[in-house]
């Protein structure tokens, strides 16, 4: 029997002994761990830790971000199968591959819930949970616009980022809800805070595992973007100018014609187009291609959606855009398009209810063919008017204006605002030795554009587009002139040479839309203009703009035109020096511009009319466009007057007309020039600027109506004769 002091020395000894044996067993460890010593590996072991929910309250369909940290304390590399359990129901899962030797990650979820309550969370043994509310009604005065997808065209799973601008217009701090759906699925949410004024842009990434076309939706905001097969991507080749005929091209060696559309392999492509290229009635040389380069035979990279069009020049007989085309003597020549003012679709104002209020337009305009360029052929002028671009037009009168004026002046017209109603284009003259230029000439960004506005050089003045992000912020395209002291002057008129170019449709459809978002949430107390006319500012002597009772016309598109603006009386009188400032909605540019205080000179008029017109097909077109047209053939009743009696026709559809080449002879001292005058409406397709209306012939435009479309209240003047006309003409029908 053991005494009791030597039962604690043996306690003590074994007390040591095992704190020995447990030191030599951890260095054991330390070292088989370190590669010291090895043995038999530990295989993949996963330990769960750190789960996080990003919200512990948030609205139903917002988007909850749960993440768990994953750790392998194995030596061995393997795989886990990681389970997302919502209310013990299966939502998710995730597999993961994770090294050994204590490597970790970790792994996100994503979970949106459509019902109120409580919500348990469990990835293995970590648990957590989180509550979901009911969503703040959506009564925000936050606007979103702007909807952009990029890229446009992607691959299968590759992240398509899409944005929008959201703007706060009203005086107090909102809140946004916002939702993103994909092809009607909801797979992003989020609560955005803007002060009042504020705007952001907010940013969504999204994608889709099926090729063609998808949907997406933010809030009542529209777009899409398109999914293509992995390694391959849109290629599509076009050209500009000169008529519809195809152009041929080759790709790769390989002989195409436009319109060509392909999706290809990405990689580099050789491509060539012909110059010069005749088209029948015309010879058209390569200007260059719509991303700059100037070669038409070139290389280029395919390595997303691209879009290559190679833009024609005339160079002889007629195959440019669509309209007026004069006999030259070897041919046709190009002049311009006409009838702006008889574009079907001018908004003038919104109403608070959301209700779109057209304006009426005018059909007339009044060219000025340079009398070098038009020459009788057979005893007659022979004048074409083509319809090239995809669009209706209802040609209503034709007539040519010849005038005599004295030599050493110049002859222009007035042109036609679409304010106005009716033929009110006058023909003024100006002196030319005595125009002079302006003082100065700011814009609306306070840039000094005198020197664009000196000359007719083709050099133009920089302008903008009236839409903004804002539907109540339009900057409107301003030009103001100090015209000097003309005070003394008799008559003041200004030469004018200006084009406007109406840019893309996609702009003008979303801002109309943001007016009616504004109108569905009570933003708009009264009538609010979504695109104000041009408008004539004079300056006051107290250095103030006030607006005055003078149209001001737009001017062509795709080539500019000079005119004239009579401008005498509209000033105040006690100013030191005459300031006037055109304001338009649209992007009007200057070429040039010049002061006439020149006394009108006393002209000789006469109007001829057309002896022969017929209606005819030039090509055949892929438009859309349906309805009761003109038959072809001898429609000469229908352009000697404005009656509401057209000629319908669509694209490819062309009339020709013939104007006698006798004439009253020039008197000595007179100099002649020749205007040709028409009434014409035209109407473009929805989605491109044909906002309010189908692509069909009805329903029918006429002079006295008040907008296109016009309201209800409003009808085409179905009279016996109009009744007739309609029964003996328009029985081209296309379904």
């Amino acid at each position: 029997m053991l005494s009791r002091s030597a039962v604690v020395k043996l306690k003590a000894i074994l007390i040591i002994d095992f704190i020995i044996i447990a030191s030599a067993a951890g260095a054991y460890f330390y070292l088989q761990d370190q590669g010291i010593i090895t043995g038999a590996s530990k295989p993949a072991t996963f330990v769960l830790s750190d789960l996080v929910i990003s919200s512990n309250e948030a609205f139903v369909g917002e988007a909850i971000q749960i993440s768990v940290n994953v750790t392998n304390i194995g030596d061995e590399e393997g795989t886990v199968l990681l389970e997302l359990l919502i209310n013990d129901v299966a939502k998710d899962s995730f597999n993961l591959t994770l090294a050994g030797l204590k490597s970790s990650e970790i792994v996100d979820f994503t979970v949106i819930e459509t019902n109120s309550g409580n919500y348990s969370v469990q990835i293995g043994d970590q648990y957590g949970s989180f509550i979901l509310k009911e969503a703040p009604p959506e009564s925000s005065k936050i606007i979103l616009s702007n909807y952009k997808a990029t890229p446009y065209e992607a691959w299968a799973n590759e992240t398509v980022t899409v944005t929008a601008i959201a703007h706060n217009p009203s005086s107090e701090t909102d809140r946004l809800f916002v939702r993103v759906m994909v092809d009607e699925v909801l797979v992003n949410t989020t609560t955005i805070e803007l002060e009042a004024g504020a705007s952001q842009t907010v940013s969504f990434a999204v994608n889709a595992t099926t090729e063609g076309k998808h949907v997406v939706k933010i809030n009542s905001l529209q777009g899409s973007f398109t999914i293509v097969e992995t390694g391959y991507h849109t290629l599509i080749i076009n050209r500009s100018g000169g008529g519809s005929k195809s152009l041929p091209f080759t790709l790769n060696g390989e002989e195409l014609g436009t319109p060509y559309q392909a999706i290809l392999p990405i990689g580099e492509y050789s491509i060539s187009v012909p110059t010069p290229f005749d088209v029948g009635t015309g010879v058209l040389e390569f200007t260059s291609w719509s991303d700059g380069s100037r070669s038409s035979s070139r290389s280029f990279t395919l390595q997303d959606r691209l879009i290559l069009v190679a833009t024609y020049t005339l160079i002889s007989g007629y195959a440019s855009c669509p309209s007026l085309y004069v006999w030259n003597g070897t041919g046709y020549s190009y002049v311009t398009d006409v009838s702006n003012s008889g574009w079907l679709g001018y908004i003038g104002h919104i109403k608070p209810n959301g209700m779109i209020v057209f304006s009426d337009g005018n059909p007339y305009d009044y060219v000025k063919i340079d009398r070098n360029l038009i020459a009788a052929k057979d005893g007659y002028y022979d004048i074409v008017l083509t319809q090239q671009w995809n669009e209706l037009f209802y040609l209503d009168e034709t007539s040519l204006l010849i005038v005599d004026h004295p030599i050493g002046t110049d002859a222009y017209m007035s042109m036609t605002s679409y304010l106005s109603d009716g033929s009110t284009g006058r023909v003024y003259t100006v002196t030319e030795e005595t125009i002079t230029s302006p003082i100065s000439a700011t814009n609306e960004k306070a840039e000094n554009v005198l020197e664009q506005i000196k000359a007719i050089d083709g050099v133009f003045t920089p302008g903008i587009n009236g839409y903004d992000s804002v539907w109540n912020n339009i900057t409107l395209n301003q030009l103001a002139l100090n015209l000097g002291n003309l005070s003394d002057a008799s008559e003041v008129k200004l030469m004018i040479r200006g084009i406007v170019d109406w840019g893309i449709a996609d702009p003008y459809y979303e801002w109309i839309e943001s007016f009616q978002d504004a109108a569905a949430q009570g933003l708009i107390s009264q009538n609010a203009e979504i695109m104000p006319a041009p408008f004539l500012e004079v300056k006051a002597a107290n250095g103030t703009w006030i607006r005055v009772n003078q149209d001001i016309p737009l001017p062509s598109d795709f080539r500019a035109r000079t005119y004239t603006v009579n401008i005498t009386g509209i000033f105040p009188q006690d100013v030191p020096s005459y300031e006037i400032r055109f304001n338009n909605f649209w992007n009007v540019t200057y070429d040039y511009i010049g002061i006439d205080t020149s006394t009108q000179a006393e002209i000789i008029t006469q109007k001829v009319l057309p002896t022969s017109a017929e209606l005819s097909q030039l090509w055949e077109t892929d438009s859309t466009s349906t309805g009761y047209f003109t038959r072809y053939g001898d429609v000469l009743e229908l352009m000697l007057k404005a009656d509401d009696m057209y000629v319908i026709g669509r694209q490819g559809d062309q009339v020709r007309l013939q104007f006698p080449e006798e004439l009253d002879p020039v008197s000595d001292g007179m100099v002649r020039d020749y205007f040709f005058v028409v009434a014409c409406w035209f109407k473009d397709p929805p989605g491109n600027w044909g906002y309010g209306f189908t692509f069909n012939t009805d329903p029918l435009p006429f002079l006295n109506m008040s907008g296109f479309p016009y309201p209800s209240s409003e009808s085409y003047p179905y009279d016996e004769d109009h009744l007739a006309y309609l029964a003996k003409y328009n029985t081209r029908v296309i379904s």
